[in-house]
């Protein structure tokens, strides 16, 4: 599980703040509830520009929640110019600190506090600049290569840790990699491997693995877990447990995630299903 502060505690378990502002003079939205997070902030401003009320509605994580609060207590009473100058990681030093794999929750909030403002002056959303790398959170790559320099990163885990890139179906690593690669200096070859024909005994083995090594800590850092219950040639039967169980995003995860990273490291001819 993650170490949150007391703070984000406070602001997940107490969200300040929640709802839609009536009659709201700024709106943004960013995310996608088919991708696993999704934010939606309104906000009022008086004749001065300065804003009275603001709220917010949230679909995702802990860390998603307490960061659209955060935000929205840290918004009222500033003009549209102060306010437009807090940054993510202001939104998570007021918290006290987020885990950095955490951190793109606050470029979430940041993200539609951009398109909220926009919305109130009435300005045409920013057009896209560069080349969108990852097609499940619409990142581009010229957003990729600012994130790399500016927060040292060095792993495709760290990008999606920050901007989420690359925490989907997960084609993109490659082309993030070689940003990476590219932004830093380094070049790092990995040899492309035949996957091989399996037996069932080597199949199960392998499943079992890379459930353990690669998806069962992911799932855990959220409270889930994953158990395997049966495997039927190309059949892989499943059963989520923990916050896994009772999530609305459970099948999401199930596809997206499980099946995905289970095609990628044994067999692309896998399906995943639960049992029900």
């Amino acid at each position: 599980m993650w170490e949150y502060t007391e703070k984000t505690k406070d602001h997940f378990l107490n969200p300040r703040n929640v709802g839609l502002v009536n009659e709201p003079d700024g709106i943004g939205e960013v995310g996608s509830l088919a991708c696993g997070d999704a934010l939606k902030l309104t906000f009022k401003v008086d004749e001065n520009q300065r804003i009275i009320d603001a709220k917010f509605q949230t679909f995702g994580c802990a860390s998603a929640i307490a960061s659209s609060s955060a935000l929205t207590e840290m918004m009222k009473g500033l003009t549209l110019e102060e306010a437009e100058k807090i940054t993510n990681e202001d939104i998570a030093d007021y918290l006290g600190g987020l885990p950095k794999e955490k951190m793109h929750c606050s470029v979430m909030g940041r993200d539609a506090l951009d398109k909220a403002i926009t919305y109130y002056r009435g300005e045409s959303q920013k057009k896209i600049e560069g080349e969108i790398i990852c097609e499940c959170f619409g990142v581009t790559d010229l957003e990729i290569k600012r994130a790399v320099a500016k927060n040292g990163l060095t792993t495709v885990d760290d990008v999606t840790d920050y901007i989420k890139a690359g925490g989907g179906c997960g084609k993109c690593h490659e082309k993030i990699q070689a940003i990476i690669d590219q932004q830093t200096g380094t070049i790092q070859i990995q040899p492309q491997m035949k996957k091989k024909a399996l037996t069932n005994i080597q199949k199960i083995k392998l499943i079992e693995e890379t459930l353990a090594r690669e998806i069962q800590p992911a799932l855990a850092k959220d409270g889930g877990d994953i158990e395997l219950i049966d495997v039927d040639g190309d059949k892989v039967t499943v059963k989520l447990r923990g916050t896994c169980a009772t999530c609305s995003k459970s099948q999401i995860t199930l596809k997206n995630y499980v099946e995905t990273k289970l095609r990628e490291l044994v067999a692309d001819s896998l399906e995943v299903r639960e049992v029900s």
